[in-house]
């Protein structure tokens, strides 16, 4: 049994025991988080749009983190310009524990 759902302008694949980063939620460790957003579920068959839309997903927040930090380097030749700058994505750990199909 699986679940695509549709959080922080991204879609996840998910089934239940998986662990999945997803865009930062205000929620402490420890919490449990439902996703409502529901685009489909296969448990014998496959249900897609308004069928799968009273289904939710419950996961218990593992932890909040920070990504691995990216550079950002921009330069124009001849001109001596350069610009260093660096981004670190916040995201939360979650565990999916239960589809509600």
């Amino acid at each position: 049994m699986y679940a695509i759902i549709a959080t922080g302008g991204k879609q996840y694949k998910v089934s239940e025991g998986d662990v999945i980063r997803v865009e930062k939620l205000d929620a402490e460790a420890g919490n449990t988080v439902t996703f409502d957003h529901v685009l489909a579920v296969s448990a014998d068959e496959l249900k897609v749009g308004s069928d799968a839309a009273s289904a939710t997903v419950t996961a218990t927040v593992v932890k909040q983190g920070k990504a691995k930090k990216v550079i950002v380097y921009k330069y124009k030749r001849k001109t001596g310009y350069h610009k260093k700058n660096g981004h670190r994505q916040a995201y939360t750990q979650v565990k999916i524990d239960k589809i509600n199909a």
